[in-house]
């Protein structure tokens, strides 16, 4: 029993911290990050925005920090949020020279609803405009009191251009981690979660893994809710192959027969058995709740999306959800890593499916096919444009409504002249107004054997003229009386009434 209870303790050793980086747009998160691993991820970043959330280590005094980075640009919520809730220490950035902004209350509420300790990093420090004290107070109005406010959340000033204050960062990272204690367990089969994932061209399916727990080896089966694989190669983030990670540690993982949703737990089965039926089970809870949420009666819109990396689709996912859908329901067919391919024009031709493509390549093949199907395919480079996209979309369901709108109502006083199927009648308007060109029923009351019955319709037709004291008029309204030329398919009596409506086709609003 001794000798167990020893082998159990030395399989628990303390784990580095798993730190998130939040913040609003430009205010330096990844600058930071660059400054600590002296790196350039900045200058590879398409207009220095962070587009996709990665995780990097860093040494500080010989103990090991995992970083995630993830986006500021509000699209990105989901990921921003997913980074939270893997992680064990919260780092908000502030620009010291702008303040608190929209996407940093949205950080702040992430990390509230995680509960994980928040350390403060007032940045850009260098800047003559920069006022840390102001961010401090702006802070408060966020129910976040820094120490020295006589709060409890540790603040630095820093500065990602020279690096004044990134020790003191790392030290308070540190210091905040031993506090907590953080364990992992060597003797269990690795667990973590799904940080990125992509399709490479050359190596197929790539993953981004955190591990949390237990260990991670070349060679090990994977599943996650939706693929599993045999690791073949197992690397750092640094893209160094290694032959196994430890518990907060991320790698780089090739292997798996698909690419993984990001955020999804994953975990090391014994055999690719149990791995498939772990994957089976989680796919029927999704099919069983994706067909409790159609309401049969809306309008459906079916989408097929494409994306460059498993972030970026889920950001286009969770923002395209936020659409309003009481009157059309978004119902996403298929959302996939890849070039826009054949399989997805066969799928958008049976399900009457819409494509849409982030940042990626149509493959010229499906594309030519897509275009003698008559099947839209639309790729964009900027997020909102495809948001846009789906709006309008969404609005020319509805707007193939025919909505009728009843103008007036005219009870017959006499009928002048009946040849054919033309009449000239005479009434009064007892409702509304009349125009030329509109449409018209003729309602007749129940007959004396049917008296205390409603009237019925009897049929329809389309009024040719309309005159008032024999002078043509445009439209007349409550209380005129007026002569109508009329065509249609039933006789006017004297004593029916004559309905006068139009057909519009309504401009859809969601």
């Amino acid at each position: 029993m001794k000798l167990e209870k020893e082998e159990k303790q030395q399989n628990i050793q303390p784990r580095p911290p798993v730190v998130v980086v939040l913040g609003h747009v430009d205010h330096g998160k990844t600058a930071i990050l660059d400054f600590i691993r002296k790196t350039k991820v900045v200058e590879k970043e398409a207009g220095g925005i962070t587009q996709h959330i990665g995780a990097y280590e860093a040494d500080h005094q010989d103990k090991k920090i995992t970083f995630i980075d993830t986006p500021g640009h509000e699209a990105f919520s989901a990921m921003r949020s997913r980074g939270a809730r893997v992680a064990d220490i919260a780092i908000l950035v502030i620009a010291g020279e702008e303040g608190i902004k929209p996407q940093t209350k949205e950080a702040i509420n992430h990390i509230k609803k995680t509960g994980i300790p928040l350390l403060v990093a007032i940045n850009k420090i260098d800047r003559p405009e920069a006022d840390p004290e102001k961010v401090k107070r702006e802070l408060s109005q966020e129910d976040v009191l820094v120490e020295s406010m006589g709060g409890k959340v540790p603040s630095v000033n820093v500065s990602a251009k020279t690096g004044q204050g990134i020790p003191d960062l790392l030290e308070l990272i540190l210091l905040i981690a031993e506090i907590q204690d953080l364990k992992g367990d060597l003797s269990k089969s690795g667990e973590g979660v799904v940080i990125e994932a992509y399709l490479d061209s050359h190596r197929g399916p790539t993953a981004t893994l955190l591990l949390r727990d237990g260990i991670l080896k070349k060679g090990d089966i994977v599943g996650t809710g939706s693929v599993l694989g045999k690791i073949k190669i197992l690397e750092d983030f640094q893209s160094r192959a290694i032959e196994k990670a430890l518990p907060s540690q991320p790698v780089i993982v090739l292997g798996l027969e698909g690419v993984p949703q990001i955020g999804e737990k994953f975990k090391v089965h014994p055999d690719i058995e149990s791995a498939q039926k772990y994957i089976e089970k989680k796919e029927r809870k999704k099919e069983e709740r994706r067909v409790l949420s159609v309401d049969s009666s809306k309008k459906v819109l079916n989408l097929i999306l494409k994306a460059d990396v498993s972030g970026s689709l889920e950001a286009i996912e969770q923002e395209i959800k936020k659409l309003p859908q009481e009157k059309v329901f978004l119902r996403i067919l298929k959302s996939e890593v890849g070039e826009v391919n054949e399989n997805d024009i066969r799928l958008a031709k049976s399900a009457k499916a819409r494509i849409l493509g982030f940042r990626v390549k149509k493959n010229p093949i499906a594309l030519k096919w897509a275009e003698q199907e008559k099947i839209k395919v639309k790729c964009f480079d900027v997020i909102y444009e495809l948001f846009q996209e789906v709006r309008l979309m969404m609005e020319k369901v509805l707007s193939k409504e025919i909505v009728r709108k009843d103008m007036g109502k005219v009870k017959t006083l006499v009928v002048f002249l009946t040849e054919k199927n033309r009449q000239i009648v005479g009434g009064k308007i007892i409702e509304g107004e009349v125009g030329k060109g509109l449409k018209i029923e003729v309602w007749r009351p129940a007959s004396p054997a049917k008296r205390g019955e409603a009237e019925e319709k009897i049929g329809r037709g389309k009024m040719i003229n309309l005159q008032k004291n024999k002078k043509d008029i445009e439209k007349a309204g409550k209380g005129e009386e007026i002569g109508i030329l009329y065509e249609g398919d039933v006789k006017i009596e004297v004593g029916d009434e004559i309905v006068f409506y139009k057909e519009e086709r309504e401009k859809g609003e969601l």
